[in-house]
């Protein structure tokens, strides 16, 4: 069996610690060790890989830092997420690690049920969830050490729900982690420290751990290697968003997958727009194969990823291949086949 690649995820508001936790963790991971970064916080670009570039050296390097910065990773899970893993995951070096660093506004729940979309699940498994909280501002009664820097982060994502308190959002990081580390402790008085872990307590699901740490230094051991496997545990991670919407989510282990044959069609523009239409009537999440196009030596490989259909030729045909459009639609359960293949089958029938 393959063994698959544990991922730590990271979450906290800006200003928590998270890049300063990532930081350590890539100066004190064992030696050896090959990690993978994605960065989604928010902010300047380009800030957080600044600071991280180097500190890793051969255990993370520059090229397998990935930044994403187009929307909060909670919103944007097919559109950017999916397919930095994937090519993540097709590089002939593997990693033994991934670490994601997400915004402090992202929701965890979606990035967690992402990890059994089934080109990933194969693959990856989360490690752990490492939810970072701010003693000096949670002992002051905020949630974060600037919340005004925080509130317009926020409003910069029209996709983000800006009114949300943002206690719920950190309820919501409590909710999904397998670890608290409460961070700042060095700026925070013993007794104070002590009523800001018990209310953080108060918040979280039975065995949960929490650890105190000052600048961000942890033990590497017992970040690394938790083996939780948080995706199979979604249920016990609900966040108010879902709550306020009756309990109904979009689980992504509700996946449902199938395959389209097509014999020659026209031409490359015309089966890609038939695909764009399809993909927008029937909501298909994910959709990847190629096609043989008229006049063409070279089989068109095509991706996409909701309503972003990118297509090239990838190489020349075999000589014993047989030269035809194969398809995989996938999208969440129960998918339409009949009405899916029906559109699709709109590309061959413009070559009669």
């Amino acid at each position: 069996m393959t063994t698959k690649i544990p991922t730590t995820v990271i979450t906290g508001f800006l200003g928590a610690g998270k890049t300063t936790l990532v930081r350590h963790m890539l100066a004190h991971a064992p030696k050896g060790k090959r990690i993978a970064l994605i960065i989604n916080e928010f902010g300047d670009l380009g800030v957080d890989k600044d600071i991280l570039a180097g500190c890793g050296d051969e255990t993370c390097r520059e090229e397998d830092m990935v930044e994403l910065s187009n929307g909060c990773i909670c919103c944007t899970v097919a559109d950017e997420f999916i397919p930095t893993m994937q090519a993540l995951l097709a590089r002939p070096d593997k990693f033994d690690h991934i670490i994601i660093e997400t915004s402090g506004l992202a929701l965890p729940q979606p990035l967690i049920r992402a990890f059994n979309w089934p080109e990933i699940k194969a693959q990856v498994t989360i490690d752990g969830v490492v939810t970072v909280a701010d003693a000096a501002a949670l002992a002051e009664g905020r949630f974060a050490s600037d919340e005004a820097a925080v509130d317009a982060q926020r409003r910069q994502d029209e996709m983000l729900d800006h009114e949300t308190p943002l206690g719920e959002l950190f309820e919501d990081q409590l909710s999904a982690a397998d670890m608290i580390i409460i961070n700042k402790t060095d700026l925070v008085d013993p007794a104070m420290l002590e009523k800001v872990e018990a209310n953080i307590r108060a918040e979280l699901r039975p065995g949960v751990g929490i650890v105190r740490a000052a600048n961000g230094h942890v033990d590497i051991t017992a970040l690394l290697g938790m083996g939780m496997g948080s995706e199979d545990d979604i249920a016990n991670r609900p966040s108010h968003h879902e709550l306020e919407h009756g309990g109904e989510t979009h689980e992504h282990d509700d996946f449902d997958s199938f395959s389209i044959h097509l014999p020659a069609i026209e031409g490359k523009d015309q089966l890609l727009a038939i695909i764009a239409d399809t993909i927008k009537a029937h909501d298909v999440l994910r959709l990847k194969g190629f096609a043989a196009v008229p006049g063409a030596a070279a089989r068109l490989a095509i991706q996409a990823v909701g309503p972003r259909v990118t297509a090239y030729f990838d190489r020349p045909w075999k000589a014993d291949e047989t030269r035809q459009t194969s398809l995989v639609v996938i999208g969440e359960s129960p998918l339409d086949r009949a009405a899916i293949t029906q559109s699709l089958q709109r590309a061959a029938a413009l070559a009669a």
